[in-house]
């Protein structure tokens, strides 16, 4: 593993601590997508959802710790991006959520990556907003709410709406995002 003098992890570094946390979580989304469609409303998998979902701060926390990574910025937003994406597929194809929140959520997300994409080729960074944070919170909060018993499996319209306010935040988020990307310099095709 490549350190600084100081303890903390190189920018090129891709062994450390905090990209394991998040390949944990990446290789643990078809685990809670299995259990949303195999168990649905259940303890056991309210309990594995947060846990997933949880490590996405608990990474960043010992990321800004011991040194952030290109690598873990790659990683990380798409550990997320599984987690949410899977879990949102297996709510609507149980039923319990329609289609048209995965899909406005999902479409923003890959508009997001391509253009983080685009400029990362010109060395640019293009850090989470704090209403992207927002977002990504009330999708969190909604896949709970939305696997609770008792508020999933009798009051799942709790779920729902604060999944529409996870919509509206991807939808406002995005928006931010374009806006700064008019702002750039323009990217070259390629």
């Amino acid at each position: 593993m490549a350190q600084r003098v100081d303890g903390r992890f190189e920018k090129s570094a891709r062994i450390t601590p905090a990209n394991g946390i998040t390949l944990l979580r990446l290789l643990a989304s078809p685990v809670v997508v299995a259990l949303i469609v195999v168990l649905g409303v259940s303890w056991v998998t309210v309990v594995v959802w947060v846990a997933l979902a949880s490590t996405d701060f608990v990474d960043g926390w010992v990321a800004r710790r011991q040194g952030p990574t290109t690598s873990g910025a790659f990683l990380d937003p798409l550990a997320d991006k599984f987690l949410v994406l899977g879990a949102l597929a297996a709510l609507a194809l149980s039923g319990a959520t329609g289609w048209v929140p995965l899909v406005v959520i999902a479409g923003r997300e890959l508009a997001i990556s391509v253009y983080r994409a685009r400029v990362a080729r010109r060395g640019i960074s293009v850090p989470a907003r704090p209403l992207a944070k927002a977002k990504t919170a009330a999708q969190d909060l909604a896949v709970t709410l939305l696997v609770l018993p008792g508020i999933g499996d009798h009051h799942a319209s709790v779920g729902r709406d604060v999944l529409w306010v996870a919509v509206v935040l991807a939808l406002v988020s995005g928006a931010q995002y374009l806006l700064d990307a008019r702002r750039r310099p323009a990217v070259s095709g390629g």
